[in-house]
């Protein structure tokens, strides 16, 4: 095999690996979570993770990303601490905010996820923030904000768009658009002629729209995305479209109260991130069946030793309780 041969190997099953990383920690949590051990609510990206991977692919470690309330797949794939997560899932001292965050509050600041806040569309003033202070220090950094499709209805959304477009900051962000924001669909939200993507075009905001279940689609537009915002400064708007397969929030499916169709689902299900990456790289004839099933068992292993480091963590002391929540 040549070098660019085992190049393209190693990209596509990292992506994979990736991409099943995130399927597997969520898929245990929504297994775990009736134990009531994780005692704050849970916004699971299961069935959306390519966006998460894709983006994250092409950011260095001392880029800074921002997430919301489904903010597990993001903090993850840029780095964040597994252990740490689920600690502050169960609310544990040792969690990345020390347990009292939880679910929808995660922070690592060394791996450069500035942080996750669980009001709608609240991240996109701050990430912009983030992205000036990276300008005007002059740092070689790019900023990357994560959102629903329901944070375009809020107005911090476009005052944030015009801001990074009138200063040109090195800003990316990226919509995953998945078509409902709890239980109410795109049509009773939004026009039906509106284009997500025009949005930030109508900001002068260069704009871009893919398969968000593609995670190559996904890594090749926010590679070339994030690379113009680092070298010539942004922004850019890159509008993914999706599909969660769990309920808004919790770990269980709903279809059954009627919000959205079975049909529309199961087409979903089937366009599935992760056989989606299966299929191409059984096509490419990089598929090797040994290496998946001793992915599974390592994979499996890691996220068990997460789950009984964070069950027997301490919980924090009562004397910590106040602090630190405010900067010095």
């Amino acid at each position: 095999m040549n070098r660019d041969a085992n190049t393209e190997k190693n990209v596509a099953t990292a992506l994979y690996r990736q991409l099943l990383y995130l399927r597997r920690v969520e898929e245990a949590i929504a297994d775990r979570y009736a134990g009531q051990k994780m005692r704050c609510p849970v916004h699971l990206s299961i069935g959306q993770e390519a966006v998460a991977v894709g983006v994250c692919s092409r950011l260095r470690k001392d880029d800074h990303v921002m997430s919301g309330h489904r903010s597990h797949a993001h903090y993850l794939a840029k780095g964040g601490s597994l252990q740490a997560m689920l600690s502050e899932i169960h609310g544990k001292a040792d969690g990345c905010c020390g347990g009292k965050g939880g679910s929808m509050h995660l922070v690592d600041i060394g791996a450069g996820f500035l942080g996750a806040v669980p009001i709608v569309a609240s991240t996109l003033p701050i990430a912009t923030g983030a992205a000036l202070a990276s300008q005007m220090k002059g740092e070689d950094r790019v900023t990357v904000v994560f959102f629903g499709e329901g944070a375009t209805e809020e107005g911090v959304f476009h005052e944030s768009l015009h801001f990074a477009s009138l200063k040109k900051l090195p800003i990316v962000f990226v919509c995953e658009n998945n078509l409902y924001s709890v239980y109410s669909p795109m049509y009773v939200r939004q026009p039906s002629n509106r284009d997500i993507a025009g949005l930030g075009a109508a900001h002068g905001v260069e704009s871009f729209s893919a398969d968000g279940n593609d995670v190559c689609a996904v890594s090749e537009l926010a590679g070339a995305a994030v690379e113009k915002a680092r070298v010539s400064g942004g922004p850019l708007f890159l509008e993914f479209k999706t599909y969660r397969w769990r309920e808004h929030c919790g770990p269980n499916y709903d279809n059954d109260i009627g919000y959205r169709p079975e049909e529309e689902f199961l087409a979903w299900k089937e366009r599935c991130p992760l056989k989606k990456m299966e299929t191409r790289l059984r096509e490419s004839g990089l598929w090797d069946g040994a290496w998946a099933e001793l992915l599974e068992n390592e994979l499996s292993a890691e996220i068990e030793k997460a789950f009984a480091h964070a069950e027997a963590a301490p919980v924090p002391a009562p004397d910590k309780l106040f602090g630190p929540l405010f900067a010095e």
